[in-house]
């Protein structure tokens, strides 16, 4: 599943090395409503997209990716109420292709926290009018291969059998190790199996920078 929405995400990490203010404020609205496109942190890495945070204009816009990237829908509706507040330049609206895939992402999130999602509990984060539209909801992700699991309209939950693995946000992956590390101190300080855990995480973390960094010396 990474691999194939990574490939579709490529035309858009291409256009994006050219595209400028208005072009990649566009190129990110195209890139989150885009069909099978899941996950964002290449394009999340690209200069002229990381350079919309300078530009009261589009920022809105790098803030949209990041929530498609690692966020969720709570996160896009705490962020419309603190705009508001605030007075400050408001999200990009959302269509409702876009609000579709932002509350599958949600599910997904959702779903590598806990195996069993009672219908309750997805129907106030996604913000759902009706257990029917949470179940098509739920099926559209399974037939997009972002979530696995069993609808049990009996107890009223969604069993978890997958996920995809969504993008990291920052500084995650130094929390995981790090929890990882005081979990083995605390509980099996004899044992050397959280030691080769945290050995072959370090290492995948180490080749993915590696090889990321070497794709960019490429282009």
């Amino acid at each position: 599943m990474a691999s194939s929405s990574t490939g579709k995400l490529e035309p858009f990490l291409l256009m994006a090395k050219s595209a400028k203010g208005v072009s990649a404020s566009k190129l990110i609205e195209n890139a989150i409503g885009a069909p099978g496109v899941y996950v964002y942190a290449e394009l999340l890495d690209v200069p002229n997209v990381k350079e919309l945070s300078e530009n009261s204009q589009f920022s809105g816009y790098l803030t949209l990716l990041q929530i498609f990237s690692y966020g969720t829908y709570a996160d896009y509706r705490r962020m419309i109420i603190s705009c508001f507040i605030e007075n400050q330049d408001r999200l990009p609206k959302l269509n409702q292709s876009q609000l579709t895939k932002l509350k599958q992402l949600s599910i997904v999130s959702l779903a590598n926290e806990s195996r069993i999602l009672p219908y309750s509990q997805l129907l106030a984060a996604l913000d759902l009018p009706s257990i029917r539209v949470l179940e098509d909801l739920i099926i559209d992700a399974i037939y997009a291969d972002i979530v696995r699991g069993k609808l049990d309209q009996k107890q009223q939950q969604f069993e978890v059998q997958y996920t995809m693995g969504r993008d990291l946000r920052p500084g995650q992956l130094e929390e995981l190790l790090e929890a990882l590390q005081d979990w083995s101190v605390r509980f099996i300080p004899a044992s050397g199996l959280v030691s080769i855990v945290l050995y072959r995480l370090g290492r995948a973390a180490f080749h993915w920078s590696l090889m990321h960094w070497t794709e960019k010396l490429q282009t």
